[in-house]
């Protein structure tokens, strides 16, 4: 007979009636029999009342003044146990009763019992949900328990699990082992007591309002102590970013503890309390939690819905996504019921919204590099402030891969497919394709180069326009060689783009000193004496052009910078130094010999070493361009 059948069964007994067959026998002791003994359900009930009246009748609450101001769990727990004991020998003295005799009067006794128990443990229950909030809270709980090894059962259904647990106490007291009982545990073993003897009994629906109230009261406290409150759709889209900003900022630290601790002690909790059932475990937890936790998993969809898709915003729907997406095991386990279905499917709707969010935010920040339309030259043929917003901004990016790469699987085939391969700079085929975030880096990168190519036809001088280029790619590898770039694009990206700096470079020397190494004779030691003059005229008015010139570039890159100036010095020096010394001798003894032989190869080289800094500091760009941080919103 189901349990909730039997309480209105067992407790609504039926009054005796009545019958004609029996007013209208004749009585037994007319024929010499003796009156008929009680049967033997009746001589059960009679002492189990006997002996449950007196250990239930002292908690009543009604009668007595200790019962209603002393708690029974916190005077003594041995007596709790017996008392909790007490109503199951009740119960099944009653379920005995009921089967051999369900008019017997004893049943309305025992009914009145069994009321009497259930407020007392009615009241022992909230107590204990009431008076342990602090030891019962979800961080204590979380931190002390866990759901794949919740306690064995203490129910008290039979003598012969209670004798099992009398006996592992002696032999924990026989073996010395003096510990202090964990207060959490303690109150979670004793609200699990109560809640099996009033199920069992019952009284489900009383004890799980009494939790269900207290424990969401919980759950909703720590939800607001969190930061989380519900916005609506015209509230996020009319709020500054920088206010927005400070609430996804809360959320990060409110989801991480909502999930780690509120909603995983809450389920800890609820698994140890209703252990004993698991349909009653599942509507109680979804009922407590649902509110809380869909508030909670709906922020970052409506932020992403209703926020303008710019590129500078994508950094904090990242870390939402990461936010979810690095605790979603927990997600899975600790809401794993049917009923909590819909939580779960608020959070993947809000991990669909912010990856729509973050491929549309990437769209647009392709296309603020094509529509850049600044024309004017930089000084110097230094680097270009769209490479440095776009690589730093790109280095952001890819300390994000392992999300953007999940992002980014559902974007559609990238534009790469209709350009060769040589254009990335790594191998991707479709026997063995590339990952899809190496693809979008080298493709961003790729835009940029291209961009960064119009812009050095502004210059009129071909010289500082391949300076230019040289500059601004160095700054492209290096800043992928100091992030995480460097393992998305990988090393044969690296190489490719380090040989294009080189050539780069070797066309700026070409173009820019060529015209001086070329007034040097291939052959200095054949120099005709009367030629000798007019060579060394000639060198020092192409290398005072060509100095005057290039003094005004800048190099920011150190590696560059030492590497052009030692390109240069190494042909032109030495050129000059063999010259110098097969013919400086021919016009020693002239009187303009001072004017004519104005530079010592040493004077050359220093001349040299002292380019490349431009019109400010030599350190202005030293840093490595590892040391930029995050763009601030705009």
């Amino acid at each position: 007979m189901p349990r909730k059948g039997m309480r209105s069964l067992c407790f609504s007994p039926k009054h005796p009636s009545s019958s004609s067959t029996f007013s209208h026998s004749p009585s037994p002791s007319r024929f010499g029999f003796s009156p008929s003994r009680p049967s033997f359900s009746d001589s059960v009930m009679d002492r189990t009342l006997d002996l449950a009246e007196p250990v239930i009748n002292k908690w009543n609450p009604e009668t007595t003044t200790f019962a209603r101001v002393t708690s029974l769990f916190y005077e003594n727990r041995r007596e709790a146990k017996d008392f909790i004991k007490t109503v199951y020998n009740l119960q099944r003295a009653m379920h005995f009763l009921v089967m051999e005799n369900s008019s017997s009067e004893k049943l309305v006794r025992a009914q009145n019992l069994m009321q009497i128990a259930m407020k007392r443990l009615q009241k022992e229950f909230y107590q204990i949900l009431s008076m342990n909030r602090a030891h019962l809270d979800p961080e204590s709980v979380s931190t002390r328990s866990s759901r794949t090894s919740i306690a064995s059962s203490s129910s008290y259904n039979d003598d012969e699990d209670d004798e099992e647990a009398e006996a592992e106490g002696e032999e924990a007291a026989d073996g010395s082992i003096a510990e202090v009982e964990d207060a959490s545990m303690a109150a979670m073993s004793d609200l699990r007591l109560i809640a099996e003897c009033m199920i069992s009994s019952g009284y489900a629906k009383e004890c799980l309002k009494i939790y269900k109230i207290i424990r969401k009261s919980i759950v909703d406290e720590g939800i607001y102590k969190l930061g989380v409150e519900k916005l609506s759709s015209s509230q996020i889209h009319k709020m500054d970013w920088e206010v927005l900003d400070l609430r996804i900022k809360s959320w990060m630290s409110a989801v991480r503890t909502a999930v780690q601790t509120l909603f995983n002690g809450e389920r800890i909790l609820c698994d140890e309390v209703f252990a004993s059932s698991d349909s009653i475990r599942e509507s109680c937890f979804h009922e407590i939690a649902k509110e809380g936790a869909v508030l909670l998993f709906a922020f970052p969809e409506n932020v992403a819905k209703h926020s303008k898709k710019s590129p500078e915003k994508v950094f904090r729907i990242l870390d939402m996504y990461t936010g979810i997406a690095n605790h979603w095991p927990e997600i899975e386990s600790i809401f794993s019921f049917d009923s909590t279905a819909a939580i779960k499917s608020q959070a993947l709707a809000s991990l669909v919204k912010l990856g729509e969010f973050v491929r549309a935010a990437l769209n647009e920040f392709e296309a603020a590099i094509q529509k850049d339309s600044s024309k004017s030259p930089v000084a110097g043929a230094g680097i270009h402030f769209l490479t440095i917003e776009a690589m730093d901004y790109l280095s952001n990016l890819a300390d994000y891969s392992n999300v953007l790469a999940d992002i980014l699987g559902d974007s559609p085939p990238s534009p790469k497919k209709n350009l060769p391969e040589t254009y990335f700079g790594f191998s991707d085929s479709e026997e063995s394709p590339a990952p899809v975030i190496t693809v979008k880096m080298a493709w961003l990168i790729l835009v940029l180069l291209c961009k960064l190519d119009t812009k050095a036809k502004y210059y009129k001088d071909a010289a500082l326009a391949y300076l230019f280029l040289a500059n601004n790619l160095q700054y492209v590898v290096v800043k992928v060689q100091t992030s995480n770039l460097k393992y998305l694009l990988g090393d044969e990206w690296l190489t490719k783009h380090e040989g294009n700096v080189k050539q780069f470079a070797a066309n700026y020397q070409r173009l820019g000193w060529g015209h001086v190494i070329d007034s040097l004779p291939t052959d200095p030691t054949a120099v005709a004496p009367e030629k000798v003059a007019e060579t060394f005229r000639k060198f020092n008015l192409e290398f005072d052009q060509a100095h005057r010139k290039q003094a005004l570039c800048v190099v920011h890159d150190q590696k560059l910078r030492d590497h052009i100036k030692v390109s240069i010095a190494r042909k032109m020096v030495g050129l000059y130094r063999e010259f110098f010394n097969a013919n400086r001798e021919k016009i020693a003894g002239e009187r303009y010999s001072a004017s004519v032989v104005r530079y010592a190869p040493e004077d050359v080289g220093h001349r040299l070493s002292d380019l490349f800094f431009g019109a400010g500091s030599s350190s202005s760009f030293e840093s490595s361009p590892s040391d930029s941080r995050r763009p601030r919103s705009r």
